[in-house]
């Protein structure tokens, strides 16, 4: 297993761990997510559908939002335009990690990362990692550029 040293945003945190949402409809996916993911101190919460994840994020924004794009109600690159226009979920950071070479759509769309699936724990750490230490909101004069960010190099 690979070590990546992952920052947290300051948002939700649960018991001291911050909190990231997936809107993912592969199981195997998940589950390995989840491995991945609270092995590296996250906590997790899915969601299967894009509406059931806008849903949770309205309730609790978390410090990450990563969404397939392929998922039903409401597609993963939707699901991204409808956080960065709700001013309440417009900081939160989206990953879209799929396995339709769609890097510019999900730029396009709001995302701060792409990443395209397989799913690779060190790779998939590492933009998540980038992902967090990017401001959601482009207009912000903090928010680096996409071009520097490692994780959107992954298109």
């Amino acid at each position: 297993m690979t070590s990546v040293l992952l920052t947290r945003r300051e948002s939700t945190e649960r018991d001291g761990r911050a909190v990231i949402v997936i809107a993912e409809r592969d199981r195997h996916v998940r589950e390995l997510q989840l491995y991945f993911l609270n092995t590296a101190g996250f906590a997790v919460e899915f969601a299967d559908d894009g509406q059931g994840a806008l849903d949770r994020l309205r309730l609790d924004p978390p410090a990450l939002l990563i969404t397939e794009i392929l998922i039903p109600k409401i597609d993963g690159l939707t699901l991204c335009r409808r956080v960065r226009e709700d001013p309440a979920l417009a900081d939160v950071p989206v990953l879209v990690f799929s396995i339709l070479a769609a890097g510019a759509r999900a730029s396009h769309a709001g995302a701060v990362a792409f990443l395209r699936k397989p799913l690779v724990e060190s790779t998939f750490l590492a933009a998540i990692n980038g992902a967090m230490m990017t401001t959601a909101n482009p207009a912000s004069p903090a928010s680096p550029a996409n071009s520097a960010n490692p994780a959107v190099a992954a298109r």
